[in-house]
């Protein structure tokens, strides 16, 4: 039975936007519903470690600390990398399932749309500017500002 590529899905949703609580018990999910194979095996510890290398940001040297989500280039590049790797006959079954989940994260990281800080920040700030019933820190410093001047 392959991996559920809905519940592997949700799980790097999850992690990307930090919800490590949900993302554990995703990986609970996926766990229980996968076949004992050494390919399997690769392919969970990679799920672990993806999880481990996010909830943990003091690591410099973690690849996943180090790659820029919103960059759908390089996502993509890695995922080539990844599935040359998982296609190399040389790897033995447990590798070739640890990439393989690598590539599909690289995958599923390239389609969705990642907002960074700054976007989320800069769009927030907008609509409350459109709404001139909101006061925001900006307004009120530039009236406070204007009737300085006066």
């Amino acid at each position: 039975m392959p991996i559920a590529q809905a519940l592997v899905t949700r799980y790097f949703q999850l992690i990307v936007s930090r919800q490590f609580a949900e993302a554990e018990r995703e990986l609970e999910r996926v766990k229980q519903k996968m076949q004992r194979t050494e390919w399997n095996r690769g392919y969970f510890r990679a799920l672990y470690g993806m999880y481990l290398s996010r909830k943990n940001t003091a690591d410099d040297y973690a690849f996943f600390s180090k790659v820029d989500v919103t960059d759908k280039v390089a996502l993509n590049n890695y995922r080539k990398e990844f599935l040359t790797h998982m296609g190399n006959g040389l790897h033995g079954d447990f590798d070739r399932g640890y990439f393989s989940a690598w590539a599909d994260c690289m995958r599923i990281l390239s389609r969705m749309n990642i907002l960074t800080p700054e976007k989320a920040t800069s769009e927030r700030i907008e609509t409350l500017k459109g709404d001139k019933s909101q006061a925001t820190i900006a307004n009120f410093l530039k009236e406070a500002q204007e009737a300085k001047e006066e």
